[in-house]
This record gives structure tokens, C-alpha cells and sequence, in this order.
């Protein structure tokens, strides 16, 4: 009888188009599934409780799905990443398996854990299979003309679909049902550790592949063609609200890519203006984990821009609970804030404007941003959401210039012209009309529950722009 193949999931929950399973199923014998729970290092990272029982969701549904294809599901705790390598080992000596698959993550902490990994199941006779899954070209693969990492995103763009190979694009199918193994049962889900709390609305993001594909079906179905026209208005069903499975990998970036191939004539980068838009920002994506395995000193804690680690932030306690809380006095950041607070997750649009008020009008460190919605998020992603703070605190990699910031008055006017999504979030100013509601503070009868703004919207700009100036001069 063939030995048993190991398969150790991560942020890859998923039957369909999960690479390391399916070459594991390949392998030929029994497969055994294992997933590590490490409480102590989600703290670590700032992984809050919506994204982790979003997790512990998804997990119940994979055991019930590898269940019905032969595969047992096992759940370790080992606690934090430095325990895992034991545990895994300590199953694959239980299991007798002959080999242990996993694809690749790409945070330096992730690397080291895979390294340890490694190196402890080499040193067991236990051979370790690596694959690419969460993207669809490995870092190291897309490269300047002088083989070096980019570092700006629409040549990175460029090259990652000029050198595209489009079996890679190619979803591949989940196992066929084979026998169990005889002495591996699938172990129960844990419930939500201690200190993890939930605030999101889980009934917003169903559990699941098939979830996900439902959701994935329905958005290409009916928005794809609309969604560069729709994406920046958050009162729209503009978006994909994709990006809960994709953080966790109840969906792959193929299964997405191929969807626009098909109902876009094959092509990502021509036909519907749509259909490319969201293509490219699946390649943003795509990008930053380029980033994060290129330039470790990220997931340190370091900006991309070195010069900018010692940059004078403000510290203002209570500017910055304003801001988490959704009373800073500008609607369209107060609602954003509020959004990310019941539903945990916020618009696309939104999380660059809240972003840039927090790091230019406010001038307080993006870290803490940055923090603030790794807590929060049910997508938290550390690739796409270090990213995504340090180009809005313009500084990281292809950065927004120092000197723009969005004005939250005028992005309220253009993205929300008549209010809606204002209203919705902040019912305290749903008797305004059109024009009052974006600038409460401005209008006779301001709703006495509703704060005036804590900065002045055009000084604030103007004292980042200033601080971010000398600092440049200072570096030089």
C-alpha cells in the first residue's frame, strides 16, 4: 500500500485548485490534511477575532468537504510558529506519512516558520514538497531588465502579463474521492480562543468555497462590466467583496483570473474596461507579496522607504480614538470607520481615504492604522494591507507623492453625491439633504450627536505636506 501523503493548509482553504493537495492526491495513497492553530502568534501579527472566526468557519466547511473525498482534517494548537515544526512532526510519525506538501507564504515570519519546517522534517527521512498557490507567479519570477525586484506596480504589471504562460491561469480540479486512510479520523474545529473578540456581522460573509465561488459566479455574472465605472462608489454594490476569500484562500487569484478570461474573450489586459480593471487589481495584489518576499525588512515593521523610519508622527491619543471610532467630524471617514467596526471589512475606496486622513491630516503613524485594521478586518491581509498604508503614507513602494492627500470633503462629494452610504452609517445625519449631510459642521442645525470636524480639512494638508517636506530636506 502507497504511504501517506501529509498536506498542511495555511491560507489555502480549499478543495478546488489547491495546488499542494492536488499533487499530493496525485502522489497516490491515503491523504491526511493538517491545519495549525497558533493563537499566540495571530496576536502577534494583530489578527483579530472576525478574521480568525472567519477562519474557524471556513475550516468546518473544508473538514466536511475533504471529508467527502477521503481526506481526514486534523487541527493542532501548537500556539505560535516556533511549535509548529514538533507538531507537524509529531503527526506525520502518527500517520506514517512519506511526505508533507504545503504551498509557499511569503511574510518573513511565515518563510522562517516553512524553513524550520523544512529543516526539521529533512532531518526526520520525511521529504517536504513546496508549491506556488496564492499567487499565480512566484516571487522571483518577475523581474527588471536587471533582474532586480520591482518596485513600482504598472511596470511590475507590464512584465507579469507579457511573460504570462496561460497554463497558469488554469484552475485545477479538488481530488477524486479515494479510501480514507484507516486510523486517521477528522478532529473536531475549535471554538474562538480566549481574548479574540467578534464585532463583525458573520452572516455578511458565508463560509466556504462554495460560498466563494457563488459569490465569485454572481459578481462576474452581473457587475464584471460595470465594475470600473461602479468600484469608487461606496452606496454601490460596485465591488466583489471577494477579498475575505481570497485572504484566506477559499478562493485562488486562477480561479478569479480565469473567470475574467472567459467572460472577457481571453484577455486580462484589452476588450472590457471592466473586466481589465479588476484584473489589475488582482495583479496589485499580486505585487505586494512580490514586495514582501523581496524586501523582508517590511514585515519587520520598517517603512519600504527606509528614510522614513524615524519621521516625526504626532502622537495624539485621542485624535487617533476619533478616528477608530468614527467621530472625527467628516462623514465620509466617520461612516467608512463605522462600516470596518459592524461589518469587518470596508470599501476599497474608503480605506484609502481613511488612510491618507489618519497619516497626512492627522499626521499620526500609519503603524497604527495599519494595526488598527489587522484587528478589525475579516480580509485581514499583512501583504495587501502593509501595501496599502504605506502608499497612502507615501511611504512605500510606488508611493502616492507626499504632497497628495484626499480632501474627505471632495471625495465625499464625487463618491457619494447624494449622501447614501453617509446616511446609512451615520443616522444622526439622515434628515440633511444632499448638500448639508457631506459638511454637517457648516450648515444651521448641525445634529447636536454629531462632532465637528477635529482638523481644519485645508491647514492639516498643508502641516503634512510641510512636515513631510523637511523631512525630505533633512534625509537629503
Amino acid at each position: 500500500m502507497a504511504a501517506t501523503q501529509l498536506v498542511w493548509f495555511r491560507n489555502d482553504l480549499r478543495t478546488e485548485d489547491q495546488t499542494a493537495l492536488a499533487d499530493a492526491a496525485a502522489a497516490g495513497g491515503p491523504v491526511v490534511a493538517v491545519y495549525c492553530l497558533c493563537p499566540d502568534q495571530l496576536r502577534a501579527h494583530d489578527v483579530g477575532g472576525n478574521r480568525l472566526d472567519f477562519t474557524l468557519r471556513t475550516l468546518a466547511v473544508l473538514r466536511d468537504d475533504l471529508e467527502t473525498l477521503g481526506i481526514p482534517l486534523r487541527i493542532l494548537e501548537p500556539g505560535d510558529f516556533r511549535s509548529v515544526p514538533e507538531s507537524l512532526l509529531g503527526l506525520a510519525r502518527a500517520t506514517g506519512a512519506e511526505r508533507l506538501w504545503f504551498n509557499d507564504e511569503y511574510p518573513l515570519n511565515e518563510r522562517r516558520r516553512d524553513a524550520a519546517v523544512a529543516k526539521a522534517f529533512e532531518a526526520a527521512g520525511v521529504a517536504v514538497e513546496r508549491r506556488t498557490d496564492s499567487v499565480v507567479r512566484a516571487p522571483g519570477t518577475v523581474l527588471t531588465g536587471e533582474d532586480r525586484p520591482y518596485t513600482v506596480f504598472t511596470p511590475f504589471r507590464r512584465r507579469w502579463l507579457a511573460d504570462l504562460d496561460p497554463a497558469q491561469l488554469r484552475p485545477r480540479s479538488a481530488p477524486r474521492r479515494r479510501a480514507p486512510p484507516e486510523t486517521v479520523t477528522p478532529g473536531s474545529v475549535p471554538r474562538l480562543p480566549a481574548g479574540f473578540e467578534v464585532g463583525y456581522d458573520a452572516a455578511l460573509w458565508p463560509a466556504g468555497e462554495g460560498a466563494a465561488r457563488a459569490r465569485l459566479d454572481a459578481f462576474v455574472g452581473e457587475r464584471l462590466h460595470r465594475y470600473d465605472e461602479e468600484r469608487d462608489f461606496p452606496a454601490l454594490d460596485g465591488t466583489s467583496a471577494l477579498s475575505p476569500y481570497l485572504s484566506i484562500g477559499a478562493l485562488s487569484p486562477r480561479q478569479c483570473l480565469a473567470a475574467v478570461l472567459e467572460a472577457n474573450d481571453g484577455r486580462l489586459d484589452a476588450g472590457n474596461p471592466g473586466a481589465v480593471t479588476w484584473a489589475t487589481e488582482l495583479i496589485w495584489r499580486e505585487f505586494y507579496r512580490h514586495v514582501v518576499h523581496a524586501f523582508p525588512h517590511v514585515s519587520r515593521g520598517h517603512a519600504f522607504r527606509r528614510e522614513y523610519d524615524d519621521f516625526p508622527w504626532r502622537a495624539d491619543d485621542e485624535a487617533f480614538a476619533a478616528w477608530c471610532e468614527g467621530r472625527t467630524g467628516y462623514p465620509l471617514v466617520d461612516a467608512a470607520m463605522r462600516q470596518l467596526r459592524a461589518t469587518g471589512w470596508m470599501h476599497n475606496r474608503l480605506r484609502m481615504v481613511v488612510a491618507m486622513f489618519l497619516s497626512k491630516n492627522l499626521l499620526l503613524d500609519w503603524h497604527r492604522g495599519e494595526r488598527w485594521f489587522m484587528e478589525q478586518l475579516v480580509d485581514g491581509d499583512f501583504a495587501s494591507n502593509n501595501g496599502g498604508w504605506q502608499w497612502s503614507a507615501s511611504t512605500g513602494t510606488d508611493a502616492a507623492p507626499y504632497f497628495r492627500v484626499f480632501n474627505p470633503l471632495n471625495q465625499s462629494r464625487r463618491f457619494d453625491p447624494e449622501g447614501r452610504f453617509l446616511r446609512r452609517w451615520l443616522p444622526e445625519l439622515a434628515d440633511l439633504d444632499a448638500k448639508a449631510v457631506h459638511e454637517p459642521s457648516r450648515w444651521r442645525g448641525r445634529p447636536a450627536a454629531y462632532p465637528a470636524p477635529i482638523v481644519d480639512a485645508k491647514d492639516s494638508r498643508q502641516r503634512a505636506i510641510d512636515a513631510f517636506r523637511a523631512h525630505a530636506g533633512g534625509a537629503s
